[in-house]
């Protein structure tokens, strides 16, 4: 246990991974050492926000914020430092310091939360077990969709009874009719009473991605049941724009095959899953969401995405929507892989994510094809799958047939144009006009014209900037020169040598100056660099202005690397002769502006020539 705040600190800093945080709410890009991806604190289409994984810290260069991981969640999420001290702490399992005081808030509430959605899974999935007219039916329904027993097991697939306060009953005895409502598992009657959520249904507890169960799909048993899916709504553990079904029994192979597969529906994932098909996951209910797509690229390190929904027009619209989505997300890093290794790629074409899509002809879903078809057909079309834009021109071109005066073949080619503008390579880009100016028999040099027009506004390799503009004097900036060799990585010389070149050098800036102080007494009791700047954000970590200054300094300190000894020194040096020679410029203009103002005034024109000589012997001795 830690005896100190500040010993907690450091424990859960050394298990905070700064990209593995970042990535929580940005799609990175690796480029050299560090990654890059779209600010999430201002809006921007080229990258300018970088993550830095050997000093644990980001830093936009378009807007300026920064910081470490601990102040990245706290930004983005809007937690006070103490409260969010107390959850890692707990997510680590680290006690807290005996001067911490029990308080009962939000975390208490989602915990408890938490063991009662746990609870009712138990209660559900032991319900089914239960020998009864119900329970059997459930279990002769799962049956026909080849569910076993092994598989009811591994995704706690569980019954409601038909009673009106079963569960209620069960779960009242440990838990509170406020923690019941808010994990939506109990509602209030028409006589203001309360009875469970839900009744009469199979039940397909929703786990999140560390496996903790926070919500419930709920299907219909009878034919005439209504609605046919009952899913749990939003709460403070559960938000379904944020998880996906399956991803927590799914994240492993996600890992280790690089590609996930996106379904629809929960016994699409349960099929899928159950039959091989390991890293498949789906909505929970709801639409595709750029959290979503943020979530799996966690994972997928190529982000390699299959879409397999339903092969109708229906389905096929599903595609074309979540992979709009899916664009969205990462155009910011690079293009939508648009070819395959059989074309000529070159050092330009980066791709930030590769879509596929799996489409049997056989008209089913997911789960139906498996059944009935067999998972290794399946697996047979995932090996063989188009990419998006395959997918999207075969669709468009299956209805050329259709169009046969010249005004329609213009109008139907208007379909296709933005997705040939979508193509970042233009060898692959001309092979692909060519296809389609031959498929509709109309002359391809036209198309090409059509597709290349405004290409400027589309497509293209994006790339990482560095645009952030400071009005810092020139003073100023030397100040942070000499607090940024502090921060240099692998820093040639001590810390104690550092001090002692910088001396009693004067900073005038009432910022720079608690800054430097505290850099004063921090390498006191560092060890290196990294633990400086950890013990340097934890010192700001409330007051952003010392926070930016210190994400500031660390940025400058990139220009001191790889140095020797002698250069080090050296540049020290140098900037403090500058700024001293930035003051004595300052003085002289002062002067100058005094000696204008003094007029015919003698009186006043002595105190300056007086206040003037005794700068110039200060001088004197200090150069002697």
């Amino acid at each position: 246990m830690a005896d100190t705040l500040e010993e907690l600190i450091s424990q859960i800093k050394d298990r905070l991974d700064i990209v593995d945080v970042v990535s929580k709410q940005v799609v990175l890009k690796k480029s050299g050492s560090n990654y890059w991806g779209l600010c999430p604190f201002h809006g921007e289409k080229t990258p300018s926000f970088s993550v830095n994984p050997q000093l644990g810290i980001y830093k936009c260069f378009g807007c300026g914020e920064g910081g470490d991981a601990l102040s990245f969640i706290m930004k983005t999420q809007n937690y006070e430092f103490m409260d969010l001290i107390k959850e890692l702490a707990e997510e680590f399992g680290l006690e807290l310091p005996k001067s911490f005081k029990k308080t009962t808030g939000a975390k208490d509430i989602k915990e408890n939360m938490i063991n009662a959605a746990t609870r009712a899974a138990e209660f559900y999935s032991h319900q089914l077990k239960i020998d009864s007219k119900q329970s059997r039916d459930v279990l002769s329904y799962l049956s026909r969709r080849g569910i076993t027993q092994d598989i009811i097991k591994k995704f706690t697939i569980g019954l409601a009874p038909k009673n009106y306060t079963e569960l209620y009953d069960e779960l009242k005895k440990d838990f509170s009719d406020e923690i019941l409502e808010k994990t939506g598992l109990i509602i209030k009657s028409k006589e203001n009473k309360y009875i469970d959520r839900f009744r009469n249904r199979l039940i397909i507890p929703i786990q999140n991605e560390m496996g903790e169960y926070v919500a419930f799909g709920a299907r219909a048993i009878e034919e005439d049941q209504t609605p046919k899916y009952l899913n749990s709504s939003d709460s403070l553990i559960y938000n379904k724009g944020k998880l996906l079904y399956g991803l927590y029994t799914a994240k492993e192979a996600i890992k280790e095959n690089d590609s996930v597969v996106l379904m629809e529906g929960y016994f699409d994932v349960i099929s899928a899953q159950a039959n091989g098909i390991e890293n498949a996951v789906a909505t929970c209910g709801t639409s595709l969401t750029a959290d979503h797509v943020k979530l799996l690229s966690r994972y997928t390190k190529s982000r390699k995405i299959y879409l397999s929904f339903d092969t109708d027009l229906a389905g096929q619209k599903a595609t074309n929507r979540n992979a709009e989505i899916i664009k969205e997300v990462f155009a910011g890093i690079g293009n939508i892989k648009a070819f395959d290794e059989s074309y000529i790629s070159n050092s330009d074409d980066r791709y930030a994510c590769e879509i596929r899509v799996v489409s049997p002809p056989e008209g089913k879903d997911p789960d139906e094809f498996i059944r009935t078809i067999g998972a290794d057909s399946y697996k047979q079309y995932m090996l063989h799958a188009p990419l998006l834009i395959d997918f999207q021109i075969n669709n468009i071109l299956r209805e050329k047939d259709n169009y046969k005066t010249p005004t329609e073949k213009a109008k139907y080619v208007k379909n296709i144009i933005p997705i040939l503008r979508e193509i970042g390579n233009k060898i692959v880009r001309a092979e692909y006009t060519e296809m389609v100016a031959q498929a509709l028999n109309i002359d391809g040099k036209i198309l090409m014209r059509e597709v290349n027009a405004n290409q400027n506004s589309f497509g293209g390799s994006q790339s990482f900037v560095k645009n952030v503009t400071k009005n810092d004097t020139i003073i100023e900036k030397t100040q942070k020169n000499l607090l940024s060799v502090f921060l240099v990585p692998e820093c040639p010389i001590s810390f104690d040598k550092i001090k002692m070149i910088i001396g009693d050098t004067t900073f005038d800036n009432e910022t720079l100056i608690i800054v430097k102080s505290t850099i004063d007494k921090l390498t006191c009791t560092v060890n290196n660099v990294k633990e400086l700047i950890e013990h340097l954000y934890t010192e700001f970590i409330e007051n952003p202005q010392l926070h930016t200054i210190v994400t500031d300094l660390i940025s400058i300190s990139e220009s001191y690397k790889n140095l020797s000894p002698q250069d080090f020194e050296n540049i020290i040096k140098e900037n403090i002769n500058r700024m001293n020679q930035c003051r004595r410029e300052q003085e002289k203009e002062q002067m100058r502006s005094l000696y204008k103002n003094v007029n015919n005034d003698e009186t006043e024109a002595l105190k300056i020539q007086m206040q003037l000589r005794d700068k110039i012997n200060n001088r004197r001795k200090i150069n002697d």
